[in-house]
């Protein structure tokens, strides 16, 4: 298992076929106030890859824009709703089809209100994850190691936890309705970024 850090774009090559996990660290939780600083990415054989943009950045990255935005690429997220506004306002792409296990454990986990990452790899995978450095500044200059580690275990676990929230989706019939949800993120990111990020426009009142 080793991350590699790479400056701007990702390296050609460098990942497997088949689908892809997917996390970003911004500035804060407005898109277009706080800027992208790193994508992060593994395809599930034991590396992760991370993508530092600096400041200024013009977010040209052609190799990683053509994997997130491969049609024939899943990407995997854990809310990816931000992730994927993320994406799509500063590198300019949809990174579609979608995965998100935060949305299969809302729909599978109903015994519970704790669908956290680290929640999930807990109770589905037996580890356990470090969030301490989840508020950090990931516009330093220079990334600590504990940073670097963070960002890639947030897409280190995504494929095995695919594989559990499957098992449970199928077993209690809502496989069906969550690839629907997962279908209508990308829209829902839209909404987010055209200025509808709290309301409920499904709601009557």
């Amino acid at each position: 298992m080793t991350v590699h850090f790479h400056e701007e774009d990702l390296p050609a090559g460098v990942l497997a076929p088949g689908p892809i996990a997917v996390d970003t660290e911004t500035m804060g939780l407005i898109t277009p106030r706080d800027r992208l600083c790193v994508v992060q990415i593994s395809d599930g054989q034991g590396d992760e890859h991370l993508v530092r943009f600096k400041p200024g950045s013009d977010y040209a990255a052609p190799n990683l824009r053509a994997v997130l935005a491969d049609p024939e690429r899943l990407k995997l997220y854990h809310f990816g709703r931000f992730d994927i506004a993320a994406i799509q306002h500063y590198l300019g792409v949809v990174a579609a089809p979608v995965y998100c296990t935060k949305i299969a454990s809302r729909l599978i986990r109903t015994y519970t209100d704790r669908h956290g990452l680290k929640e999930l790899v807990r109770e589905l995978l037996g580890q356990d994850i470090s969030k301490q450095q989840q508020s950090s500044d990931w516009g330093n200059p220079v990334l600590s190691d504990a940073q670097k580690d963070y960002a890639a275990s947030d897409v280190r676990y995504l494929h095995a936890l695919r594989a559990e929230l499957d098992k449970r989706l199928v077993r209690e019939g809502r496989m069906e309705l969550a690839q629907a949800c997962f279908d209508f993120l990308p829209h829902r990111a839209a909404l987010d970024l055209a200025g509808w990020p709290e309301i409920d426009i499904f709601a009557h009142m």
